[in-house]
């Protein structure tokens, strides 16, 4: 008896993964999962009464945007936040941070983010009293766009009992004015006290929260995402949970918490999760910041600042006994590391588990690589690690300001994804919302064209990849890259039926215009998550 399908989807433009450009398909989905791809007439044993049948003549079909990294309530609370990534002015940004908070009274803190003062007229960072003219009572935590330090007011600082005389925690710097008080910027580790109050949430505030990520990235077409570990005080896992219980997930989420020496612990997040909708699929820490307050780990000394190479958040020896450690316990394991120093050091660190451990098929992977020194592209290779980039991310840094930090040397590899690919590293992709928006075209229009800062100059034409790697890059790649290339990343009878359908097609619309593309359907699970038109839901 042949089985019958609750639903047959068509175009002339089907992107399944499986070669380098789209063509004619129809697919057949019964429950969850792909039963069949092949001609409309080939298609046709499937249909019965209760089949519907959608055809998208030259939209493109595709799989599921699948974004590598991300920070899931960090990014619900962008949603519901002021973003200054626009302001070119430290008044523009208050000005926009003023209408913010008097449109929402009801919040008792102010929150906003993306600001970046290289963009600003004077270049110059800001300090508390600004904030404190607008917003003198209530407490207001404004994160840079590499959301690596924050800028405060004086109430915020007064919640979380930040003075003269607050030490420095490890890893982190309170910024201090020529007096010797905090200035209102605080660096890595010394936003945490503010960040406590200020995400004080309820559970019904982060179900509200949960709930509208969902909804953003269905509209994006974003069928799976990798909420990487962050910020404690915002961990829901419990809230995901209960929206899985609920069959209310829209996106399936992979776990990452923190990487430390509490093995224990994360071993039995491991055994509570792990659905095919909701799992812990390893760990995740980080090795250094960003290079902008020169807080990224390199190799040789910062050229504007050469008293300073960055540090790493742990002692490097400490970084290679987790990683050895947990990579014996079966775990796959992520590094942020943005310096080429970071990135050396992840790589020893993996390189360290094989020699202790044996080798495995382990997946580790580096986190966004945007200064590698060249001795270490073909190691990415060598030791099986994934390369997990953002390819937005370089223009969102001001290109003068960024260069100015590591100088001319080091430039010439600048987030090299071409050159690492080039070497047969697996190449991985994702935004890091909220530091980036969650929009997966936005990557790839960056990945495709390199156009900068700027948005006229090409940074390093070389770099550029084609239109249908960067597609493999947010979809079969992240799947295999986290042991699931059997149901999820391509378009085949037996997989999942995570789907996306475009307005138009990306392989015939102007480049420039790919970052607009809006998202006609989004299937997950073999379900509609969401309808641009809400005429199919009918």
């Amino acid at each position: 008896m042949k089985q019958s399908a609750d639903l047959i989807i068509s175009s002339n433009t089907v992107f399944t993964g499986l070669s380098d450009q789209p063509s004619p398909a129809s697919i057949a989905i019964t429950d969850n999962k792909i039963i069949a791809i092949g001609t409309n007439e080939e298609m046709e044993q499937y249909v019965d009464a209760h089949t519907k049948i959608y055809q998208f003549t030259d939209q493109l079909i595709m799989p599921g945007f699948h974004d590598f990294h991300l920070h899931i309530m960090q990014g619900a609370v962008a949603l519901g936040s002021v973003n200054l990534f626009t302001a070119r002015s430290e008044d523009e940004a208050l000005e926009m941070i003023h209408e913010f908070a008097q449109s929402n009274l009801e919040n008792q803190w102010v929150i906003g983010f993306t600001w970046d003062a290289s963009y600003w007229d004077t270049q110059r960072l800001p300090t508390r009293h600004s904030l404190d003219r607008i917003l003198p009572n209530r407490p207001t935590l404004m994160f840079h766009a590499e959301g690596h330090y924050a800028w405060v007011n004086t109430k915020a600082l007064e919640m979380a009992n930040i003075h003269r005389y607050t030490e420095d925690p490890p890893y982190g710097a309170i910024g201090k004015d020529e007096d010797g008080e905090p200035n209102g910027i605080l660096y890595e580790k010394a936003m945490d006290p503010v960040i406590r109050y200020a995400y004080n949430f309820t559970k019904e505030q982060k179900r509200k929260l949960f709930a509208n990520f969902l909804a953003h990235a269905a509209s994006l077409g974003v069928t799976a995402v990798h909420d990487l570990h962050a910020l404690k005080p915002i961990e829901a896992f419990d809230i995901f949970k209960e929206f899985e219980d609920k069959e209310q997930l829209t996106t399936r989420i992979h776990l990452w918490p923190a990487l430390d020496d509490n093995l224990e612990h994360v071993k039995q997040l491991r055994a509570t999760y792990q659905s095919d909708k909701l799992r812990v699929s390893g760990l995740k820490q980080f090795i250094d910041g960003v290079i902008t307050p020169r807080t990224a780990f390199l190799l040789e000394p910062y050229t504007d600042q050469p008293e300073t190479r960055g540090e790493t958040s742990f002692p490097p020896e400490t970084i290679k006994k987790w990683v050895v450690d947990a990579d014996k316990e079966g775990f796959s394991v992520r590094f942020h590391a943005i310096g080429d120093g970071a990135i050396r050091l992840a790589l020893d660190a993996y390189e360290e588990a094989q020699k202790e451990n044996g080798k495995r098929d382990a997946r580790h992977s580096v986190e966004h690589i945007e200064v590698i020194h060249p001795d270490d592209i073909n190691r990415f290779k060598e030791l099986d690690v994934t390369a997990s980039m953002q390819p937005d991310h370089f223009a969102m840094s001001e290109r003068g300001v960024y260069t100015e930090r590591i100088g001319y040397e080091r430039e010439k590899y600048v987030f090299p994804i071409n050159t690492l690919q080039k070497s047969g590293a697996r190449l991985v992709f994702g935004t890091d919302f909220p530091i980036d928006e969650l929009n997966p075209l936005l990557q790839i229009y960056r990945a495709v064209t390199r156009i900068d800062s700027s948005g006229k100059t090409v940074w390093h034409p070389h770099e550029r990849i084609t239109l249908s790697e960067s597609l493999k890059a947010y979809t079969f790649n992240p799947a295999y890259s986290t042991f699931r290339e059997h149901e999820l990343g391509t378009l085949e009878a037996g997989k999942l039926a995570d789907i996306v359908v475009l307005e138009k097609n990306l392989f015939t619309v102007p480049v420039e215009e790919i970052p607009n593309v809006k998202v006609q359907l989004t299937i997950m699970d073999g379900k509609f998550v969401y309808d641009r038109t809400g005429a199919l839901a009918k």
